[in-house]
């Protein structure tokens, strides 16, 4: 399954990740600190340059208050 990085609803799950993310009224620098992860965690998953394993997104998710789904789209 190639190219997976970057297909559409990946590319919603980041945009996903960022608005909640800004609704939470974090910074990305806030955010690593919290998680106790470089802030270059936060960056390069929020611009697709690696990969959120689900581990990480139920992290991000409990500090965003948000719940999992909410950073899923709809496939296809």
């Amino acid at each position: 399954m190639g190219g997976t990085l970057h297909s559409r609803p990946y590319d919603e799950f980041r945009r996903r990740l960022r608005r909640a993310r800004l609704a939470a009224g974090l910074t990305q620098v806030q955010v690593a600190k919290a998680l106790g992860l470089a802030q270059s965690f936060v960056s390069k998953s929020e611009s697709g340059e690696r990969r959120v394993d689900v581990l990480e997104l139920a992290r991000l998710a409990k500090l965003y208050r948000k719940p999992i789904d909410f950073f899923v789209p709809d496939p296809l």
